[in-house]
């Protein structure tokens, strides 16, 4: 019951407490400051990050060639259907040719 009681009133004085430092918190790999925060990164991090938007380029460069290739293909499909469709026409003699 004592106890209880010591906790009530000890609570609020170390909840009003404050402190005028702060720690600075850095997550498992941060060597410095950002680049985002206007800082230079160190060279690791500038490394990182060229390295970082080198492959998402090549990424891009490559869904880009396949949407060429792909674009090719139908290009081709579409030039034998017109082809063919031309070949049926002058067989009934809907051309004057």
């Amino acid at each position: 019951m004592l106890r209880t009681s010591f906790t009530k009133v000890a609570r609020p004085a170390l909840l009003s407490r404050t402190f005028a430092t702060t720690s600075r918190v850095m997550a498992a790999g941060d060597t410095g400051a950002p680049p985002k925060t206007g800082g230079q990164g160190d060279a690791f991090q500038r490394r990182e990050k060229a390295q970082e938007d080198f492959a998402i380029r090549q990424r891009e460069k490559e869904k880009l060639l396949a949407l060429k290739q792909k674009l090719r293909e139908q290009q081709d499909h579409l030039q034998k259907l017109s082809d063919h469709i031309d070949e049926i026409t002058k067989e009934q003699g809907g051309e004057h040719n």
